[in-house]
């Protein structure tokens, strides 16, 4: 419908004879699998379009992710237009969102799913931008609100307000647009609201993510659609569309920002500001200029930046919006702007002569794009406006550097506190640490509620903090003493009984068997914590000299992640040493054996790798499928295993995902013994006894001296390298021992000392 009305809107009844390119903001269950539709949706939606408006393009472009692409497209397809490779496009974008929730709640079955032919430039959900990194994963940092609650904090630490002088403005900016959505009939929630009705909280405005309430969140269950028709002003005229209808684009830009933690100031854009000024300096005008303004209204930072980079007073009578924002309007996911560039056409119909300014933005302040509008055409002949040196002068800042595992003192830079059904339940900080200057995101330990409180009591901005290093997510609080206090324990003695696992001692042999079957010996976050628990166990018991890993049964070593505890929703973490606490355990001492017992495939494969060495069942198979799988051998399977089997072979393995039988895990050197599997038990076990016939300070010694040489390319380097470790070994009774042995004729009693 809205594609139909902009094509009517020409007043030229054969238009649609004339578009040769549908081009289509990409919909909500296209952008991420999270919002794909239960009922389908149309592989081609640029060209199920046409088929509805009877137009077979000669081009269909599905664009990315992003709500600033509608402003960015009308720029690069602008430019196409100049050049000739199009002369009539269609720029359009829909949601259904409203009526997807209410039919999934109603039990509704609809198959929305349709096969179109016809080519299509998909261009994916990105082109290459990072919204965000593993780190904000782990820190369970998935939504916009939250990403913007940390603009919305550190921007108010710039302006020195405290949190209600912060919310006043919030909610005068918000509650004015409000009332434009208000008055608008093509609103999604069309109320006027008071700036108080907007900020405090209640039992119907909760609490959301600081600073928000429900009420300045932006709304995204909408039906709404809006498109555009471009074209140049010689087809224009050859088809008779009239002056009247006729807007022109006189600058425009696109920029991207850095991902959060890298940008220098948490609450400021460059990639705004280089956007903003530089679709001004395009069309040559500056914000006295602009009578009309659309700008991106997702959370009230995002306006507020906008506001203060154009120089618009806060009690400037000229709107911020066209439609009523986000909140109050609707946000249609990518395709915002489309409404925003619509509503703009419009007022500036209604005042020819004036001019307008529309702002996309992506992301979280991530990606830009402006453009200034008016029914005046340009004075001088309309030339493309690349935003090449706007980029260079954002990339020109140099980025803050991001710390994984940061330990120590730091200074509190921003904050949210996520709420539960209008409670607080955690709070996340920006921190950077006052030894190296990099930043990172850490969260309080969810049993003190001391630190939450603290920061709840809206005076810690720019506090001292202490921080620590955990995979579950770093932690913080406001003291040493506090943070040490809720630290996750290091276990390094052996427990009476394990869920996961099965440990016996055989002599100076430990035997671990990875204990779930049932899963093909997958490992979920508790069973790889038990693991290094173990092992932690395994390296600090003197009586204790060789250990073997096995899994239990005869199908599989161990299949890898658990994917339907990564699937059900609940925190999945692997500990600080790695994927069944050994892949990320780079300095072990102590011999572990891998007895392979069946597939061990993915994950399984990398424990075995992070092995000293592999006895194998002669069944059992080995791969790295991840690849097959949109994944990558994440722990340490690259690394080891192009280093173990040489280059060319591994590549291969790495790179189609393939397996290999145990035999051919042998010939290319990958395991050092294929038995039987009903053999499999004793002779990981007589290897075991074969090095514990060595002494145990020289085995140990052998291991820390290839720990310590390892990073050396060059032989020559890693031979000439001093170290002490033959000073341990000069120093033990072992060392004695085994010359004495010698000269006595006898068996050495070693004892590891």
């Amino acid at each position: 419908m809205a594609a139909k009305r902009a094509l009517a809107d020409c007043e030229y009844i054969g238009i649609a004879e004339h578009i040769d390119t549908i081009v289509g903001v990409r919909i909500f269950a296209d952008s991420s699998p999270a919002w794909s539709s239960p009922f389908g949706s149309p592989d081609n939606f640029p060209r199920a379009v046409g088929r509805r408006l009877g137009i077979t393009p000669k081009d269909a472009i599905y664009a990315t992710v992003g709500g600033q692409t509608p402003q960015a497209l009308v720029g690069e397809f602008s430019e196409k237009l100049h050049k000739g490779s199009c002369e009539a496009v269609l720029l359009v974008g829909g949601e259904v969102m409203a009526n997807i929730k209410a039919a999934s709640r109603q039990g509704v079955k609809l198959n929305w799913s349709e096969n179109i032919e016809g080519s299509l430039e998909d261009r994916g959900l990105t082109d290459g931008d990072h919204l965000a990194t593993s780190i904000e994963f782990e820190h369970q940092l998935l939504q916009p609100m939250q990403f913007y609650g940390f603009m919305e904090q550190a921007r108010r630490a710039d302006l020195g307000e405290d949190i209600s002088e912060y919310r006043k403005e919030m909610g005068n900016t918000f509650a004015k647009l409000s009332q434009i959505a208000a008055n608008n009939p093509h609103a999604q929630f069309p109320q006027a609201y008071t700036p108080n009705e907007l900020t405090e909280p209640n039992d119907k405005n909760r609490m959301i993510v600081s600073p928000f309430t429900r009420n300045l969140v932006a709304k995204d269950s909408v039906n709404q659609a809006a498109a555009v028709v471009l074209t140049t002003v010689g087809k224009a005229k050859s088809l008779g569309i009239p002056e009247s209808k006729w807007v022109y684009l006189h600058g425009y830009s696109n920029t991207k920002e850095r991902t959060l933690l890298e940008r220098p100031r948490i609450g400021y854009s460059k990639g705004m500001e280089q956007s903003l000024l530089g679709a001004l300096a395009a069309a040559g005008k500056q914000t006295q200029d602009i009578q009309h303004f659309d700008i991106y209204s997702c959370f009230p930072v995002v306006v507020h930046q906008a506001r203060d980079i154009l120089g618009i007073a806060a009690n400037d009578p000229r709107p911020l919006s066209q439609t009523g924002g986000l909140p109050y309007f609707g946000g249609p996911g990518n395709n915002y702007s489309t409404h925003g560039l619509v509503s703009l056409v419009e007022s500036l119909r209604k005042e020819p002569g004036s001019y307008g300014l529309l702002y996309a933005n992506g992301g979280w302040m991530s990606k830009h794009a402006a453009g200034i509008y008016s029914t005046t055409p340009p004075s001088e002949a309309w030339q493309p406006a690349p935003s090449t040196h706007l980029q260079a002068n954002v990339d020109a800042e140099a980025p803050i550097e991001m710390e994984a595992k940061p330990s120590g003192e730091a200074v509190l830079e921003s904050y949210i506190i996520n709420y539960f059904k209008g409670q607080p339940l955690n709070s996340v900080v920006i921190g950077k640490l006052k030894s190296n200057g990099k930043r990172f995101y850490a969260l309080n330990a969810f049993e003190d509620s001391e630190t939450l409180a603290r920061t709840l009591s809206d005076k810690m901005l720019g506090s001292t903090i202490f921080v620590e290093a955990d995979p579950r997510g770093n932690r913080y609080a406001y003291s040493r003493e506090t943070l040490q206090q809720y630290l996750p324990p290091v276990i390094d003695e052996f427990q009476e009984d394990y869920q996961y696992c099965r440990v016996e001692r055989i002599g100076k042999v430990l035997k671990v068997t990875i204990n779930r079957p049932e899963v093909r010996n997958a490992l979920n976050p508790a069973a790889n914590q038990e693991l290094e628990n173990i092992f932690n166990a395994y390296e600090k018991d003197k009586n204790l000299w060789v250990a073997i890993l096995t899994g239990a049964g005869s199908e599989a070593f161990s299949a890898g992640n658990d994917l339907k505890a990564m699937a059900s929703g609940e925190p999945f973490w692997v500990p600080k040493t790695g994927f069944a606490g050994l892949t990320a355990r780079p300095n072990r001492v102590k011999p572990i054996i891998a007895a392979v017992n069946g597939s061990a495939l993915g994950g399984g494969l990398e424990i075995a790798l992070a092995c000293d060495i592999i006895v194998s069942a002669n069944h059992a198979i080995f791969g790295l499928p991840e690849v097959k799988v949109g994944l990558f051998a994440g722990m340490g399977g690259i690394q080891r295993l192009t280093r173990q089997i040489g280059l060319k072979k591994a590549m291969e393995m790495l790179l189609t995902g393939k397996s290999v039988t145990a035999d051919e895990a042998s010939e290319l050197g990958l395991v050092n013994h294929v038995v039987a599997k009903e053999a499999l038990d004793e002779h990981a076990m007589n290897l075991a006894e074969l090095i514990c016939d060595s002494a145990p300070v020289a085995v140990r010694s052998t291991m820390q001296l290839l720990n310590e040489t390892a990073g050396f390319a060059s032989i020559d380097d890693a031979v000439t390298q001093p170290h002490r470790v033959f000073d341990n070994l000069l120093n033990s009774e072992d060392f004695f021992e085994g010359s004495k042995a010698f000269a006595e004729k006898r068996k050495p009693r070693w004892t590891g000392r």
